[in-house]
């Protein structure tokens, strides 16, 4: 019922129009072709089979409803649509009547030309005038005969519309209020999600005194560990009814994915000169803790369905005060894994940490569901850590449209990285993917072993309603293109009926034979192990690895995720690597990440600033895109 909906309903599904077949003996599957699919599961068979057999009825039901509903003429529209459609069916008939008088003027005249016609037959003339006289009297006939048709074929034109236009209305009306529902719906259910966020927190909050506190609500910055800073951090998106005050003329303006401009538009903070004294000594472990603003997500979503993610105009509310090539960069976190594989001497094992590097650039994402900002154009971050950690890093936004970037890192203990990757996202409703496309080249300067693989596709859940959760999807072949050996990892989806562990990744690593000498196995968010496989002679090639991935003693952990830092929480589930990315250093470029106005003010909390800050830079990137435009059309027409 319409009662229920509003609190205990899952989603819904057309039943008119639904799919429903029968799994086994106790699972069946409701699907509409594609769009919804729903598995349901009943404790025996017989409860699979009334519930199917209840479901059938209820179909045949609403196959007869909808039937009813298409042959009645008493459909509900507004005086406004009647208007229109019949305005327009008397403009038709208006037509109609005009191509009626031009048909009885053409057969009036076409009448008299024939008449006159054979007229002049009868007359003594020439042998080959009375042939020409023939001729014009069948085009004239044929004349006569297609303007009939004509004329016909806009009658019957005419009664179709009439007769259709009342289904046409009524569809026109169905999908309006299914959009007007739909909209209700979602408000009301993000209404309730913050109803049902404040009354947890209202029963979760202990008073200072209570066992369990530990001491928490002395600082206030510092809250108490566990669910509750979750759903707080969750409480960044879904507070419904209240809306943050922003600048008017922020919103949907927006027509370029990244910001460009020069180094002239980046004016430093008073704050950020003091800040770079002093970064070389020691850095930073902490930052401005993330304020709790509220925004209704739903106003600014609802029109973004479909739209690619670089093109929505986004306030920062959605945003972590880092950009684009500062998440790049953080891919090597875990950069002793490469070290490690650079002193390996045999390329297959080499391949195992170079496969874990690629699995641990996940780890920092499992919490992290605010979206960095995007770069400018030209803008560029790099990451010196020669003494602390043997590597330097460069990026740099390359592209404007379509977004891209390239990065390069070089390290003294034997390697270089480098990368280009483009960013590609569509808002799917429930749901946001995102597909890094473009190839990451790893190249061992001892071996002169050169490796390459790509990114998986990631998936940010829950975009609407309920808590914002982060899953990695695909499969990634790191192939050795001096060997020939392969690695092919497979990132397995999370799945709600699956009772395997959540955020697997399996993997495999071949000779160029196709060998298996290692089997990998771990998850995304945690660690990665390693098995070395040790195949027996004979055919069972396959149980052979299976019993060397079970004996514990073949095992050896290639990688295992750092712990978060104390409240990070609160500081946007930051990494330590990524707490220092935009600390200010001294010696940076003008085009430098760290010098982004909009950004520094969001990390400081100043968010509204920051908006309007982002707001200026959009503008101008948008001035100097219309400019490269420009001259890009007179640089075509000089030849």
């Amino acid at each position: 019922s319409k009662a229920e909906m509003r609190h205990t309903c899952r989603g819904t599904i057309n039943l008119a129009t639904a799919n429903i077949t029968v799994e086994d003996s106790c699972n069946f599957i409701i699907s509409n072709g594609g769009a919804q699919t729903y598995h349901l599961k009943a404790s025996s068979e017989v409860e699979r089979q009334r519930w199917v057999t209840a479901l059938e009825l209820a179909k045949a039901k609403a196959v007869k409803m909808l039937e009813e509903s298409d042959d009645s003429g008493d459909e509900s529209v507004s005086q406004t649509d009647k208007t229109e459609l019949q305005s327009t069916l008397r403009t038709l008939s208006s037509k109609v009547e005009d191509l009626s008088t031009c048909n009885d003027l053409i057969a009036k005249h076409g009448t008299a030309l024939q008449r006159s016609l054979s007229e002049l037959e009868t007359l003594r003339l020439p042998a080959d005038s009375t042939e020409k006289i023939k001729q014009v009297n069948e085009r004239a006939t044929l004349f006569r005969i297609t303007s009939n048709a004509m004329i016909n074929a806009c009658r019957d034109f005419l009664l179709l519309a009439q007769t259709h236009s009342k289904k046409w209305q009524k569809s026109l009306q169905h999908e309006r209020d299914q959009r007007i529902r739909l909209e209700e719906t979602l408000e009301q259910l993000a209404k309730q999600h913050n109803h049902l966020e404040r009354a947890f927190r209202g029963a979760t909050v202990l008073p200072a005194g209570s066992s369990g506190s530990g001491g928490s609500t002395k600082d206030p910055c510092c809250p108490a560990k566990g669910d509750l800073s979750d759903e707080d951090d969750d409480n960044e998106f879904f507070d419904a009814p209240e809306i943050i005050t922003m600048p008017e003329s922020m919103g949907h303006k927006r027509t370029g994915s990244n910001i460009s401009g020069t180094s002239s538009d980046i004016s430093l903070d008073e704050q950020y000169k003091h800040q770079v004294e002093d970064t070389k000594k020691e850095k930073r472990t902490r930052i401005p803790y993330k304020p709790n603003y509220s925004l209704n997500l739903w106003s600014i979503m609802k029109n973004c369905i479909g739209k690619e993610l670089s093109k929505i105009p986004m306030p920062v509310n959605f945003n972590e005060p880092l950009s684009m090539l500062q998440r790049l960069t953080e891919d090597l976190e875990y950069h002793e894994l490469l070290d490690r594989a650079a002193k390996c001497e045999s390329s297959l094992e080499q391949l195992c940490y170079v496969a874990a590097f690629t699995v641990s650039s996940y780890s920092t994402t499992v919490f992290r569901t605010s979206k960095p900002f995007n770069p400018l154009l030209g803008e560029t971050f790099e990451l010196d850590r020669l003494e602390e950690n043997g590597y330097r890093s460069l990026c740099e936004q390359v592209s404007h449209h379509p977004p891209a970037a390239a990065h390069h890192a070089d390290s003294k203990h034997g390697w270089t990285l480098r990368q280009e990757i483009k960013i590609t996202s569509k808002f799917r409703g429930k749901y946001l993917s995102i597909m890094p496309l473009g190839t990451i080249h790893c190249v061992f300067h001892s071996s002169g072993n050169h490796y390459t693989w790509k990114k998986v596709t990631t998936t940010v859940h829950n975009i609407i309603v309920g808590k914002l959760w982060i899953d990695q999807s695909g499969e990634i072949e790191i192939v050795n293109h001096k060997t020939g050996d392969k690695c092919n990892l497979k990132f397995v989806p999370y799945s709600y009926f699956s009772r395997d562990v959540a955020r697997k990744v399996t993997g495999e690593v071949t000779d160029p034979t196709g060998k298996v000498h290692f089997v990998l196995l771990g998850t995304w968010d945690e660690k990665m192990d390693c098995y070395k496989v040790a195949v027996g002679s004979g055919d069972n090639g396959a149980e052979g690895r299976q019993r060397s991935h079970e004996a514990e003693d073949s095992r050896l952990l290639l990688w295992k995720r750092n712990p978060l830092p104390k409240y990070a929480e609160n500081m946007y589930y930051f990494s330590e690597l990524a707490l220092t990315l935009n600390a200010p250093e001294s010696g940076t470029a003008p085009t430098d990440s760290r010098r982004r106005p909009d950004q520094r003010l969001m990390e400081n909390g100043r968010w509204d600033e920051a908006n309007a800050e982002k707001q200026r830079l959009e503008e101008k990137q948008r001035i100097s895109r219309k400019k490269r435009e420009a001259e890009a059309a007179r640089a075509t027409e000089d030849g």
